[in-house]
């Protein structure tokens, strides 16, 4: 089990990507545009430079959403592959079951 404040941490970055999400699309669109003026266009880079990181969708980090584990997680079903192997074996995944030949 991870620790209680990185869990806590990866979601607080979640929620502000989130909220960030429309003015961070906004400023790139923006930026990208070449018919807009230079000087309008890096006033727009700035201002994205200005934003806090952690609204950066990159700065998201895969967690198991069981235990909070980092590493081996299937983006499918959001969960660590040792939580996945357990809940195939009990039957508690969908369409998943144990291979045998």
């Amino acid at each position: 089990m991870a620790r209680l404040s990185s869990i806590e941490s990866a979601k607080r970055i979640r929620r502000k990507v989130k909220a960030k999400k429309a003015k961070r699309a906004e400023l790139k669109a923006i930026i990208m545009n070449r018919t807009i003026s230079p000087e309008e266009r890096f006033a727009a880079q700035l201002k994205l430079a200005a934003m806090p990181r952690t609204s950066s969708a990159t700065r998201i980090r895969n967690r198991c959403m069981i235990t909070g584990r980092a590493r081996g997680v299937y983006r499918k079903f959001n969960i660590s592959r040792i939580m996945l192997r357990e809940m195939a074996a009990n039957g508690l995944v969908p369409g998943v079951h144990k291979a045998s030949w």
